[in-house]
C-alpha cells in the first residue's frame, strides 16, 4: 500500500485499511433527498460520501450532510475555483477536483491555500474521457502513460503551490486501460490511490468490470480506495465494494464458499446456497463458510471452511475444517448451520 498518509475526516489512507466509497446521485438542489441517501449509504457500510457541488449555493448541502452522518464528505468540483473554497470554509473534508481545469496557477495556488489552512486533502482525477488536447496528440489516445502525465503534471501544479496533501485516481471505463495506468502510476509515487472504473454500466456488467478492474489492483496491493462505479442505486455499489474486498482477501464479514451442483446433488443447493448468503449477509465474522453439494467431496473440497454443511437426498451433514461432525435432516440444515457459526 502507499506510504504517504493523509488524513481525511476521522479516517486515514495509506494504510492497510481500504475503504469503501460512494456518490450521492441526486441533485444537490435537492438537501433533504440527498441527505437521506448519505444516511442510506452509511447505513449500509459506506466509509467515504462523494457528493457533486455544480454552483456556490450548492455549497449548502455539506453542512447538511455533515450534520447527518459521521463519515467523511468530499466534494467535488469541475471548472470554478471558488466552489471549492467555498466547499472548504464550509467544513468538507476532502476536494476532488482537475487541477488543470479551474484556471491559472493563482486559482490553483487560492484553492491550495484554502485547503492547507482547513486540513483539507485534494484528490486529482484525471479521466480516459477527458484527457487534456496536447496529451491526446502527444501519445494519440489516452494510453496509460497519458494518463499518469496527466495526473503527474496536476500533481506538480499542487506541489508548486507548496501543497502535499494528495489522493489520486486515474479513472477509465476500460479496464485494461485502467489496470495498467494505476500500475505504471504506483511505481511513480507514494500518495494514496483511489481506484475504480469508471462508467462501469447497469449493475451486473458494472460489477464484473469494477470486480476485475478493482481487484487486479488490490491483489497487486495497489489501492486504498474503492468505488465500484454502477448505473443503479449507490447502496448497492457499497454491497458490491464489499464483496470485492471479501474476494481479495481484504475486509470482514462471512465468505462463502458454495459449488456449482453436478449430477450428483440430491439438495436444491441453489436455494439452499441463496438463504445461507442471507444469512450471513449481517455476520462481522471473519470466516468461511461452505455450502456443498453432497457428501462425497463436499468436506474434502471444503477442507479449509470454518464451518460448512453438504446436501444429500433428505439429510445432509455439518461440517469443520473437512470433519464431519453430524447427519442432520435437510430441513434442519439451515438452522444447525446458524446454530454453528453462533458458537465459532
Amino acid at each position: 500500500m502507499s506510504k504517504k498518509k493523509v488524513k481525511i475526516g476521522n479516517l486515514v489512507l495509506g494504510g492497510e485499511k481500504i475503504y469503501i466509497q460512494s456518490m450521492l446521485n441526486i441533485p444537490a438542489e435537492k438537501v433533504n433527498e440527498s441527505v437521506e441517501q448519505a444516511v442510506a449509504l452509511e447505513k449500509a457500510g459506506c466509509e467515504i460520501i462523494r457528493a457533486a457541488i455544480p454552483t456556490i449555493g450548492d455549497v449548502r448541502l455539506i453542512p447538511a450532510i455533515k450534520e447527518a452522518v459521521s463519515i467523511p464528505l468530499v466534494a467535488d468540483i469541475h471548472f470554478d475555483y471558488r466552489i471549492a473554497i467555498a466547499a472548504v470554509e464550509a467544513g468538507v473534508d476532502k476536494v476532488r477536483i482537475n487541477p488543470g481545469n479551474i484556471g491559472g496557477t493563482d486559482r490553483v495556488k487560492a484553492v491550495a491555500d484554502a485547503c492547507r489552512t482547513h486540513g483539507v486533502p485534494i484528490r486529482i482525477g484525471v479521466n480516459s474521457g477527458s484527457l487534456e488536447r496536447s496529451l491526446l496528440e502527444k501519445y494519440g489516445s489516452p494510453t496509460p502513460e497519458a494518463l499518469v502525465e496527466s495526473a503527474l503534471s496536476h500533481v506538480k501544479l499542487l506541489n508548486d503551490c507548496d501543497f502535499d496533501d494528495i489522493v489520486i485516481s486515474i479513472k477509465s471505463s476500460d479496464v485494461k486501460l485502467m489496470i495498467a495506468a494505476y500500475r505504471l502510476l504506483a511505481q511513480q509515487v507514494e500518495y494514496p490511490l483511489h481506484l475504480g472504473v469508471t462508467e462501469a454500466g447497469t449493475e451486473r456488467m458494472g460489477l464484473v468490470k469494477s470486480a476485475v478492474g478493482i481487484g487486479s489492483l488490490l491483489c497487486d496491493g495497489i489501492g486504498d480506495t474503492i468505488r465500484v462505479s454502477l448505473t443503479a442505486d449507490p447502496v448497492k455499489e457499497i454491497y458490491a465494494a464489499k464483496d470485492i474486498l471479501r474476494a481479495c482477501g481484504f475486509g470482514g464479514g462471512v465468505q462463502i464458499v458454495s459449488c456449482p451442483t453436478c449430477g450428483r446433488t440430491k439438495i436444491d443447493l441453489i436455494s439452499l446456497a441463496e438463504k445461507v448468503e442471507k444469512l450471513c449477509a449481517g455476520i462481522d465474522k471473519p470466516i468461511k463458510v461452505a455450502v456443498m453439494g453432497c457428501a462425497v467431496n463436499g468436506p474434502g473440497e471444503a477442507r479449509e471452511a470454518d464451518i460448512g454443511i453438504a446436501g444429500g437426498k433428505g439429510e445432509g451433514i455439518i461440517f469443520r475444517k473437512g470433519e464431519i461432525l453430524r447427519k442432520v435432516p435437510e430441513e434442519k440444515l439451515l438452522e444447525e448451520l446458524e446454530k454453528e457459526i453462533e458458537l465459532l
